[in-house]
């Protein structure tokens, strides 16, 4: 069986000046903030409790990475951020694209989706 994993990408750069300047735009103007999914499952201190605990109990292992770390190890044109990919073996397939997080008001509804979504990749 080939190996099966979430993979959520945020929409933005990896690295602490990156990170410090997202932490501020969050700050000084949260509703202009590019990433959604950070904006939903992160604080300014950190992952949210809540969250975290939502992809722990997720069937599959979990990876989270920033849009230059999925850029440099999946080379995948025509990506729009944030995203969610599902990975089997060497086969990557969409499973909630960035306009479907972006109309997420809150974690219960980001959590409902990817719980609808993984139901219609497993058929349950």
């Amino acid at each position: 069986m080939s190996k099966v994993s979430i993979i959520f990408v945020y929409n933005a750069d990896s690295g602490l000046v990156n990170e410090m300047k997202d932490y501020i735009h969050k700050i000084v103007s949260p509703s202009e903030y590019e990433c959604n999914l950070c904006a939903i499952t992160h604080s300014n201190t950190g992952m949210k409790g809540e969250w975290k605990s939502f992809v722990n109990d997720l069937p599959v292992p979990v990876v989270f990475l920033h849009r230059d770390e999925f850029h440099e190890k999946y080379n995948y044109p025509g990506v729009s951020f944030p995203c969610v990919y599902l990975e089997r073996g060497q086969r990557l397939d969409l499973l909630v694209a960035s306009d479907e997080i972006n109309e997420c008001n809150n974690l219960d509804d980001l959590e409902a989706l990817v719980k609808d979504k993984l139901k219609f990749i497993s058929g349950n």
